[in-house]
């Protein structure tokens, strides 16, 4: 009878010889892949700051893009309008961002970040302008922009 250890063994030996050579030619599934890396990554350098991508997104959103409507701002950043109303919630209740009432059209809200937004929004530049070097490191600067071109035009597709 076989150990456990054993077991594991012919486990992880099979595993050094499983090859994807077929999947390893699709777009869309290295794009996954890669895409999974960048996150497990961003979890980890943001882990102290307690924001998800989407939320990062956001706040980066509204800082760019000061006193714009939800909508405006959802569309934008390609989220659906009930999760981006949660988001919000999220935000607001966290003392991050608040919703004003828009002076170019009383019936709908801006977003603005509070202080504290922007002041944890700092922090996390920081933690994505560490990442964004360790990518530089790994495929170079040509490459990254490369890259991003790339993939905003695969958005269109």
């Amino acid at each position: 009878m076989r150990s456990d250890v054993e077991a594991e063994s012919e486990v992880a030996a099979s595993n050094d010889v499983t090859e994807l050579k077929e999947m390893n030619r699709i777009v869309g599934y290295v794009l996954r892949r890669a895409q999974l890396a960048l996150f497990e990554d961003f979890a980890r350098r943001f882990k102290g700051l307690d924001l998800t991508p989407a939320q990062f997104s956001t706040l980066v959103a509204i800082r760019e893009n000061p006193e714009r409507r939800q909508s405006d701002i959802a569309a934008a950043l390609g989220i659906q309008r009930p999760n981006f109303v949660a988001l919000m919630d999220n935000l607001e209740r966290r003392g991050l961002a608040e919703r004003v009432r828009s002076g170019a059209d009383r019936r709908s809200n801006a977003l603005a970040l509070t202080l504290a937004g922007t002041a944890l929004l700092e922090r996390a530049m920081a933690a994505q302008a560490e990442q964004e070097a360790a990518i530089r490191a790994r495929i170079g600067e040509p490459e990254r922009l490369r890259l991003i071109d790339t993939l905003q035009r695969l958005t269109g597709i």
